[in-house]
Order: structure tokens, then sequence, then C-alpha cells
């Protein structure tokens, strides 16, 4: 039996349209070397501004942990690929760093699932919400300050 080729990076398949329900991803991008670069104010408004300035895509909710950032997002121009969209934002905040030394900022590569139903954009955001309090930075995940929600996404009736 011969093994099974190993994929060396995420597939990123275009998602999914249908005029029948919205189309929301769930994305997962990590600093590189995983280093502990996020959790403070600057980086939460750097990314902020950096996704209201890469508007091909509406980021819903997020939350943003000291080495990596999930968020919820769908495509406001579809013509503009996922992979194309984190790139620039990621760039776009990597310019606007101001610790040269920090840099790269980014791991290559980033996780993507599209989500199917309500009740998985529900689960998925509960689990990622209560991750700050898994990682034992607060004691109530409400209180962590860098998560918020920029563009209301459908499926958000939790």
């Amino acid at each position: 039996m011969y093994p099974l080729p190993c994929r060396q990076h995420p597939a990123h398949p275009s998602p999914i349209i249908s005029m029948d329900r919205p189309t929301v991803i769930f994305v997962t991008v990590c600093v590189a070397d995983r280093r502990n670069l996020l959790p403070n104010s600057a980086a939460h408004q750097l990314l902020t501004e950096a996704w209201k300035k890469a508007g091909a895509w509406k980021v819903g909710r997020y939350v943003i942990l000291p080495d990596h950032v999930h968020l919820f997002c769908s495509p406001f121009d579809p013509s503009f690929s996922l992979y194309r969209w984190v790139h620039f934002w990621r760039n776009e905040f990597t310019r606007q760093w101001p610790n040269k030394l920090d840099k790269p900022i980014w791991q290559k590569n980033f996780w993507d699932t599209q989500l199917r139903r309500g009740e998985s954009y529900a689960t998925k955001w509960e689990y990622v919400r209560l991750n700050p309090l898994r990682a034992g930075l607060v004691s109530n995940p409400d209180d962590w300050p860098y998560q918020g929600e920029l563009e209301k996404l459908s499926w958000i009736e939790i």
C-alpha cells in the first residue's frame, strides 16, 4: 500500500455562494512562531483598520488573542478571493506595525471553514468567545477587551 500524499498547506476552496443562505467563513490567522504580539489596543486598532480598508469581505465577530486571530467574514465582492483578502489585510497590518524587529508578523498560511448552518455559527462563536477564558486571560469572556463585531453577518441570532 502506498502512503497518501500529505497536504503541506490548507486548501482554501472558493466559498459556495447560495441565494437561499448566507455565506459565512470562519478564519484563523496565527502570528509567526506563535509570538505574543497581539493583545494590546494598538494591534486591535490596526487590525480593525486593516479589515475596514480591505473592503472586499465583511468582518463580523472576531477575537484577537495573544498569538492568533479568529474571525467570521462574508464576501462583499465574491470576485476577490478569501486568500487575496487575507493577504491584503495582513500586509496592510504589517506595514503599519511600529516595531520592525517583529517582522514578519504572520504565519504564511491560515485556516478557513465555510459554515453551513446558523447552529454551526452559534457553536463556533461560543468556542471563539470562550478562548480568552480557557487561556486564563480573563475570568469572564465578556471582559476580554480585544474582541468585537464590525458588521452584522447573517446567522448571528444567538
